[in-house]
């Protein structure tokens, strides 16, 4: 799984991690981080989960400002992670040193 640098300075416990794919059923996520991780669902994986129920539960953790915000930085995540795949640049190909490119298991190698 890919890590930001905010994740991989230890900010965010590693038993999150373990619990992610499976954030619905977990205790280590509140309820507007569960909100915010089916939102995500939806634009990348799932639409027809964005219904009227989700939004109701999206509008009680978040305001319109915020949730405009969460979809523009996931679509943008997902845009560039989908391009620079397209590229066929791996890890820390492009800016050696830094935390760019494809995380090692995602690059289809």
């Amino acid at each position: 799984m890919q890590r930001s640098v905010r994740s991989g300075s230890g900010s965010i416990p590693e038993g999150k991690y373990a619990k992610l794919l499976m954030f619905e059923d977990s205790d280590e996520f509140s309820e507007r981080e569960k909100a915010a991780l089916t939102y995500t669902s939806a634009i990348i994986w799932d639409d027809t989960i964005a219904d009227d129920a989700l939004w109701e539960r999206l509008h009680a953790q978040f305001t319109d400002p915020e949730l405009v915000e969460l979809g523009f930085f996931v679509a943008l995540t997902l845009g560039q992670q989908r391009w620079i795949k397209t590229l066929g640049i791996g890890h820390n190909e492009v800016l050696p040193g830094t935390q760019g490119g494809l995380s090692p298991n995602t690059t289809g190698e």
